[in-house]
């Protein structure tokens, strides 16, 4: 971005003029802005914030995200809020056309109207873009918005999120963020070939863009079972802690959502993630001898600079493999994408320096 524009970070985290009418409102709805990570997907490379345009790469094709700036041609500067409670609560544009559930109104629909409207009132306030994203490349029948309406009948279920009296108040508060705004089944549930949640699977991995979003649940391998409420806290504020470090979507997650959030919020989010039931253990084969040398040769030439010959890595800079979600997932395509494609942590106002993992693709 040219020197006299905002940065996407900078405009999450201005202050909001304390003089503006509706002052508290806008700080509400900035911060929301930030804990429903709108900014990843609105936020094209090169983009401005909010215009969207960037292509999400769904089994059913290529999705463009919308421009969301309150531009009145390109955007929603024309909306009104009972239409953006629609988009958000319905899954309705401004016309009444179904939007696709790649933008996550699944999720989004567990929001308040109260926390809807704020979110809606911070965006009209953001530099408005002129922009029209691509046409969706998608193949035939679901290029058809109508048949997303059979879709919701089937699938979808409308209502806000239900505090549990039973919990705490500290686990309901993540419990929104976690299954509303956050939306972190999106990405962190796997879907069956309708692009459906697989039911009670909720949160054990899934697959998104050649990238896999490890699983959630209390599972000691593959999960955050040897992860403590302060771990996970940690994470989600810097991209790293002594067990792992945020590259993939999960870096723009870091950058633009959780580090912009407080810390009890993230506590809230922590605790209700380590109440999540363990995801079943599976079978792990012995690996061929062979092959077990001929990896320990290239990790040794390969690795052992950053991760050293033990793989205890160097804490909260460059991970240590042992116990690595990624590494320990049972679907290998999220560890061969950062070996072929490397990787960024991701970046926060703490942590400002973008640790990067090389592509290893030449070799």
């Amino acid at each position: 971005h040219p020197s006299d524009e905002v940065t996407p970070t900078e405009l999450l985290s201005r202050p909001i003029d304390a003089a503006a009418p509706n002052a508290a409102q806008l700080a509400r709805g900035q911060y929301l802005v930030a804990a429903g990570d709108c900014m990843s997907c609105h936020l094209r490379q090169g983009g401005e914030p909010f215009a969207g345009g960037l292509g999400l790469k769904t089994p059913f094709g290529v999705i463009y995200t919308s421009n969301i700036t309150p531009d009145p041609k390109t955007g929603i500067g024309a909306w009104t809020s009972d239409q953006f409670y629609r988009a958000m609560h319905d899954g309705k544009d401004d016309e009444g056309e179904n939007l696709y559930p790649a933008f996550p109104y699944p999720w989004f629909r567990l929001a308040s109207r109260e926390d809807d409207d704020a979110i809606f009132a911070y965006l009209r306030t953001v530099p408005a873009v002129n922009y029209t994203a691509p046409e969706n490349q998608l193949r035939f029948p679901l290029s058809m918005r109508s048949l997303i309406g059979g879709w919701n009948l089937l699938f979808f279920e409308k209502h806000e999120f239900q505090n549990k009296p039973q919990q705490s108040p500290e686990w309901n508060r993540g419990a929104y963020l976690v299954n509303g705004l956050g939306h972190c089944g999106g990405c962190h549930t796997p879907k069956n070939s309708l692009g459906v949640e697989r039911a009670n699977h909720e949160f054990y991995g899934g697959k998104l863009d050649n990238w896999v979003a490890p699983d959630l649940t209390g599972n000691p391998r593959t999960g955050l079972g040897n992860w403590n409420v302060e771990d996970i806290a940690e994470y989600l504020a810097t991209g790293r802690n002594a067990r792992a470090g945020a590259g993939g979507a999960m870096a723009d997650v870091i950058t633009y959502s959780t580090s912009l959030m407080n810390d009890a919020d993230r506590h809230a989010i922590a605790t209700c993630l380590k109440c999540l039931p363990a995801s079943p253990g599976g079978t792990i084969q012995p690996p061929d001898p062979d092959t077990m040398r001929r990896g320990a040769e290239i990790y040794s030439d390969a690795c052992t600079s950053c991760h050293l010959e033990s793989g205890v890595g160097q804490s909260r800079v460059f991970p240590p493999l042992g116990h690595d979600a990624m590494l320990q997932q049972d679907d290998p395509t999220g560890l061969l994408h950062i070996l072929l494609g490397g990787t960024r942590i991701g970046t926060n106002a703490s942590r400002p320096s973008p640790l990067t993992m090389p592509s290893f693709a030449w070799k």
